[in-house]
Protein backbone atom coordinates (compact mmCIF):
# COMPACT_ATOMS: atom_id res chain seq x y z
CA UNK A 1 0.00 0.00 0.00
CA UNK A 2 1.28 3.47 -0.93
CA UNK A 3 0.12 6.53 1.06
CA UNK A 4 0.72 10.18 0.15
CA UNK A 5 1.01 12.47 3.19
CA UNK A 6 0.78 16.26 2.84
CA UNK A 7 0.05 19.22 5.10
CA UNK A 8 -0.33 22.96 5.33
CA UNK A 9 -1.52 23.72 1.81
CA UNK A 10 -3.30 26.86 3.12
CA UNK A 11 -5.81 27.25 0.31
CA UNK A 12 -3.23 26.81 -2.44
CA UNK A 13 -3.71 23.92 -4.82
CA UNK A 14 -0.94 24.35 -7.41
CA UNK A 15 1.78 22.49 -5.47
CA UNK A 16 -0.66 19.83 -4.30
CA UNK A 17 -1.81 19.19 -7.88
CA UNK A 18 1.83 18.81 -8.93
CA UNK A 19 2.58 16.35 -6.10
CA UNK A 20 -0.50 14.29 -6.89
CA UNK A 21 0.43 14.17 -10.58
CA UNK A 22 4.05 13.18 -9.83
CA UNK A 23 3.32 10.56 -7.17
CA UNK A 24 0.36 8.70 -8.67
CA UNK A 25 -0.56 5.96 -8.30
CA UNK A 26 -1.10 5.89 -4.55
CA UNK A 27 -3.78 4.07 -2.57
CA UNK A 28 -4.60 6.63 0.11
CA UNK A 29 -3.92 10.26 0.96
CA UNK A 30 -3.53 11.88 4.37
CA UNK A 31 -3.67 15.67 4.83
CA UNK A 32 -2.43 16.84 8.24
CA UNK A 33 -4.49 20.04 8.27
CA UNK A 34 -4.66 23.69 7.27
CA UNK A 35 -6.48 23.17 3.97
CA UNK A 36 -8.31 26.49 4.52
CA UNK A 37 -11.58 25.34 2.99
CA UNK A 38 -10.33 23.15 0.15
CA UNK A 39 -11.26 19.78 1.68
CA UNK A 40 -13.69 18.81 -1.09
CA UNK A 41 -11.29 19.94 -3.83
CA UNK A 42 -8.43 18.00 -2.22
CA UNK A 43 -10.51 14.82 -1.94
CA UNK A 44 -11.52 15.11 -5.60
CA UNK A 45 -7.93 15.75 -6.74
CA UNK A 46 -6.61 12.77 -4.76
CA UNK A 47 -8.98 10.38 -6.50
CA UNK A 48 -8.45 7.86 -3.68
CA UNK A 49 -9.72 7.47 -0.13
CA UNK A 50 -8.51 10.41 1.90
CA UNK A 51 -8.24 11.49 5.54
CA UNK A 52 -8.08 15.19 6.34
CA UNK A 53 -7.74 16.56 9.87
CA UNK A 54 -8.53 20.10 10.97
CA UNK A 55 -5.66 22.53 11.46
CA UNK A 56 -5.49 25.75 13.45
CA UNK A 57 -6.42 27.77 10.32
CA UNK A 58 -9.37 25.58 9.35
CA UNK A 59 -11.88 27.78 11.17
CA UNK A 60 -15.10 26.55 9.54
CA UNK A 61 -14.07 22.98 8.82
CA UNK A 62 -16.05 20.03 10.08
CA UNK A 63 -13.01 17.75 9.68
CA UNK A 64 -12.00 15.91 12.85
CA UNK A 65 -9.18 17.32 14.98
CA UNK A 66 -7.41 13.96 14.85
CA UNK A 67 -7.84 10.44 13.51
CA UNK A 68 -6.42 6.97 14.10
CA UNK A 69 -6.07 4.95 10.90
CA UNK A 70 -5.35 1.24 10.71
CA UNK A 71 -3.66 -0.37 7.71
CA UNK A 72 -2.95 -4.01 8.47
CA UNK A 73 -0.88 -4.08 11.66
CA UNK A 74 0.05 -0.40 11.32
CA UNK A 75 -1.88 2.13 13.45
CA UNK A 76 -1.33 5.77 12.49
CA UNK A 77 -2.25 8.75 14.68
CA UNK A 78 -2.94 11.81 12.49
CA UNK A 79 -3.24 15.35 13.89
CA UNK A 80 -2.28 18.85 12.88
CA UNK A 81 -0.18 19.11 16.03
CA UNK A 82 -1.01 22.56 17.38
CA UNK A 83 -3.05 21.02 20.22
CA UNK A 84 0.04 19.09 21.31
CA UNK A 85 2.49 22.01 21.39
CA UNK A 86 4.34 20.56 18.42
CA UNK A 87 6.23 23.82 17.83
CA UNK A 88 8.04 23.19 21.13
CA UNK A 89 8.71 19.48 20.70
CA UNK A 90 7.14 16.10 20.01
CA UNK A 91 6.91 14.66 23.55
CA UNK A 92 3.20 15.37 24.09
CA UNK A 93 2.37 14.04 20.61
CA UNK A 94 4.40 10.88 21.26
CA UNK A 95 2.61 10.26 24.56
CA UNK A 96 -0.81 10.63 22.92
CA UNK A 97 0.09 8.35 19.99
CA UNK A 98 1.45 5.67 22.33
CA UNK A 99 -1.65 5.92 24.56
CA UNK A 100 -3.68 5.04 21.45
CA UNK A 101 -1.44 2.06 20.63
CA UNK A 102 -0.17 3.70 17.44
CA UNK A 103 3.17 2.93 15.82
CA UNK A 104 3.18 6.14 13.74
CA UNK A 105 2.35 9.76 14.59
CA UNK A 106 1.85 12.20 11.70
CA UNK A 107 1.56 15.95 12.18
CA UNK A 108 1.77 19.28 10.38
CA UNK A 109 1.68 22.86 11.74
CA UNK A 110 5.43 23.58 11.86
CA UNK A 111 5.79 23.77 8.05
CA UNK A 112 9.05 21.85 8.49
CA UNK A 113 9.54 18.24 7.38
CA UNK A 114 10.43 15.82 10.16
CA UNK A 115 11.24 12.13 10.17
CA UNK A 116 12.14 10.74 13.61
CA UNK A 117 12.68 6.99 13.60
CA UNK A 118 14.76 6.92 16.82
CA UNK A 119 12.06 5.15 18.89
CA UNK A 120 11.62 1.54 17.68
CA UNK A 121 7.98 1.60 18.87
CA UNK A 122 6.89 4.93 17.36
CA UNK A 123 7.82 6.72 14.15
CA UNK A 124 7.08 10.47 14.21
CA UNK A 125 6.84 12.36 10.94
CA UNK A 126 5.68 15.58 9.37
CA UNK A 127 5.46 16.13 5.62
CA UNK A 128 6.28 19.83 6.06
CA UNK A 129 4.31 22.30 3.96
CA UNK A 130 3.57 22.39 0.27
CA UNK A 131 2.52 26.05 0.26
CA UNK A 132 4.74 27.81 2.82
CA UNK A 133 7.80 25.72 3.75
CA UNK A 134 9.88 27.09 6.64
CA UNK A 135 12.92 24.82 6.70
CA UNK A 136 16.29 25.83 5.29
CA UNK A 137 16.02 26.02 1.50
CA UNK A 138 12.23 26.41 1.77
CA UNK A 139 11.38 23.61 -0.68
CA UNK A 140 7.80 22.30 -0.62
CA UNK A 141 7.84 18.82 0.91
CA UNK A 142 5.70 15.71 1.35
CA UNK A 143 5.95 12.11 2.56
CA UNK A 144 5.29 8.78 0.93
CA UNK A 145 4.53 5.91 3.30
CA UNK A 146 4.71 2.42 1.87
CA UNK A 147 3.51 -0.69 3.64
CA UNK A 148 5.18 -3.71 2.10
CA UNK A 149 3.75 -7.21 1.74
CA UNK A 150 5.16 -8.12 5.18
CA UNK A 151 3.35 -5.20 6.83
CA UNK A 152 6.56 -3.22 7.31
CA UNK A 153 6.34 0.55 6.96
CA UNK A 154 8.82 2.57 4.87
CA UNK A 155 9.05 6.38 4.82
CA UNK A 156 10.31 8.59 2.00
CA UNK A 157 10.63 12.34 2.54
CA UNK A 158 10.36 14.15 -0.79
CA UNK A 159 10.77 17.71 -2.04
CA UNK A 160 9.14 19.24 -5.09
CA UNK A 161 11.71 19.52 -7.83
CA UNK A 162 13.66 16.53 -6.49
CA UNK A 163 13.71 13.32 -8.51
CA UNK A 164 14.04 10.79 -5.67
CA UNK A 165 13.27 10.78 -1.93
CA UNK A 166 15.93 11.73 0.58
CA UNK A 167 15.15 9.04 3.19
Amino acid sequence: MRILVVSDTHGSSRELQEVIRKTKPFDYMIHCGDTEGLDAQIRKAAGTPCTIVRGNNDFFSDAPREEVLTFGKCRIFVTHGHSYGISFGTESLKEEAKSRNCSVALFGHTHRPCLDLSDPDLAVASPGSLAYPRQEGRKPSFLILEIDRFGELHFTLNYLGQRDGSH
